[in-house]
């Protein structure tokens, strides 16, 4: 179950990164769950990690190994988050990224792990191992589909973008692929995202792409509320697009800057659309606030609640519940009588109360829809802020209650 078509564009190969696929059988005999990023000397690489205090050890070590060390290789299993694990964890992950070093004649530290599944688990580095000539054997440009299918878990389908943009007579390309369903609420949005372009972009200017996109994207969705242990979202750069350096100053940087922003929305809305049991997709604007986090606040509130959710998957116009929802999210001073709330185009809350021309039809005609906007406008300063949602259906039950058989 997911809202809309939810098919793979055709990727385009992004120069000088390839990927190779395998199967470990760490969950399931024969699937493919293990992903393998080559990259080529000289690729940048910048990115933003899970919050969660209690991150996993891959995360621990891809933040060490990117602080000192070029990246060559992304390292990639579904299927054991390697997280909740301890000292063993860590030594575990290093396990990993030492045998990948080894067989590709590269440093220890220019290995970047990542894992994703059920947390607490030993993560069962002999199958690792006995993949990796495999997967290693297998990379080309061109397995960006193939790679998608691999970093599943509870995922229904596989996600991915790509986009060509010509910056100063140079076609620049931008593909990339993300993964989640389920434990998703940034601080990083359990989600994995790899977004690689052949752009040469100045280590700064990357970070900052980076942080920038992956905040108003990936840190913008939510499914249920859970910020994972393992959520990391990183920008390759290989720089093989044979133009200039793009720095943060660049008259090419705009035109690059928005084509990635497409890819990082587009990456981050498949993951609500694939929501564990979603029926819709529900976009969340909240206008009118006197800062962020006071926007941020009330649409994270109107997302996570339950009843709002529970309403939504019913295709219940229960205007109540958002009402509510808005009431009790902590903002200081508000005027009631100010706020308006709309489902779609029809106005549900105006002057305190239900507006005056809303009709319960109006209402369900907009529910019925699997994609919905409920906008939010506090009338208190000029900061917008919109986040992305889903309903909660039956099935989330089941698949999280069933997720460990």
């Amino acid at each position: 179950m997911a809202v809309g078509p939810g098919t793979l564009p055709e990727f385009f190969p992004v120069s000088g990164v390839s990927l190779g696929i395998a199967s470990a059988g760490i969950k399931k005999p024969g699937r493919k769950d293990l992903v393998v990023f080559e990259l080529a000397p000289g690729t940048r690489v910048a990115g933003i990690f899970t919050r969660n205090q209690f991150c996993a050890a891959p995360v621990v070590v891809s933040r060490r190994h990117l602080a000192s060390e070029a990246p060559r290789y992304l390292l990639i299993n579904t299927g054991n988050a390697n997280a909740g694990t301890g000292e063993q964890g860590m030594a575990d992950a290093l396990q990993c990224c030492e045998s990948l070093a080894g067989q590709a004649k590269v440093a220890t530290e220019s290995v970047l792990p990542f894992s994703t599944g059920v947390i607490g688990e030993p993560l069962p580095v002999d199958r690792i191992v006995k993949a990796l000539p495999d997967a290693l054997a297998d990379t080309r440009e061109d397995r960006w589909a193939e790679a998608a299918s691999g970093i599943m878990t509870t995922d229904t389908r596989p996600k991915g973008a790509t986009r060509r943009v010509d910056l100063g007579g140079h076609q620049v390309t931008i593909s990339g692929i993300s993964k989640g369903a389920g434990m998703i609420r940034p601080n990083m949005a359990t989600m994995l995202g790899f977004i690689a372009t052949d752009a040469l972009i100045a280590p700064d200017a990357l970070q900052r792409l980076s942080s920038e996109l992956g905040e108003s994207s990936f840190n913008r969705i939510t499914i249920d509320g859970d910020t994972s242990t393992n959520d990391a979202c990183m920008l390759m750069a290989s720089g093989q697009y044979g133009g200039p350096e793009i720095t943060a100053d660049s008259p090419l940087m705009p035109a690059l800057r928005a084509a990635l922003k497409e890819v990082y929305l587009e990456l981050a809305h498949a993951i609500v659309r694939d929501g564990e049991g979603a029926t819709k997709f529900v976009t969340i604007d909240v206008h009118g606030a006197a800062s962020q986090s006071e926007a941020l606040d009330v649409a994270y509130t109107v997302a996570h609640s339950p009843l709002v959710k529970t309403a939504l998957y019913a295709s219940d116009p229960n205007w109540g519940r958002i009402l509510a929802a808005v009431g009790r999210a902590g903002v200081e001073g508000l005027d009631l009588n100010a706020v308006t709330i709309h489902l779609g185009d029809v106005c549900l809350v105006r002057e305190g109360g239900r507006a005056d021309d809303y009709t319960e039809a109006r209402g369900q005609a907009v529910m019925d829809r699997e994609e919905i906007t409920i906008a939010i406008d506090l009338h208190r300063g000029d900061v917008h802020e919109t986040v992305w949602t889903c309903d909660f259906s039956h099935d989330y039950v089941t698949i999280n209650a069933e997720y460990r058989t």
